[in-house]
């Protein structure tokens, strides 16, 4: 059996000190040391979280630039294409209005060349109907 004398003293002194002395040189500074680690990572990971809040922002703001820019761009395209479609209309109504002066200059270049046509056809004509009889009678009309 176990008896219960000075000895039991001095062994729970022992251990008081023993966990005095581990405590001071073992569990604070390990404990220390795991406390120290933890912040770290708790500040690592608010940094990561600020980062990608700023970068979400940024991305937000570059979608938004970008989808201004397409607008602007898709509104200056119906722009260009509205100030081609109202040229081509004035084009073409130039062109209708300048067809009837054309077809005129056209029908009196034609008229002139059917008159001429018809002097010089019938001078022709007239010499060479002479020039038939001529040969047909084999005498000279002139």
């Amino acid at each position: 059996m176990i008896s219960l004398d000075y000895t039991l003293g001095i062994q729970i002194i022992n251990f008081l000190a023993l966990i005095f002395i581990l405590n001071v040189l073992l569990f604070k500074p390990l404990l220390g040391m795991i406390d120290k680690r933890k912040k770290q990572l708790a500040d690592s990971r608010a940094e990561i979280q600020r980062f990608k809040e700023a970068a979400d922002q940024k991305m937000a703001a570059y979608e938004e630039q970008l989808s201004k820019a397409k607008a602007a761009a898709a509104a200056h395209r119906n722009e260009i294409v509205k100030e081609g479609a109202e040229e081509a209309k004035t084009i073409i109504s130039t062109a209708r209005g300048e067809i009837p002066a054309l077809m005129e200059q056209f029908q009196e270049r034609m008229v002139g060349e059917l008159a001429a046509a018809r002097t010089l056809l019938a001078g022709e004509s007239q010499r060479l109907s002479v020039e038939i009889a001529e040969k047909v009678l084999g005498r000279t009309l002139r």
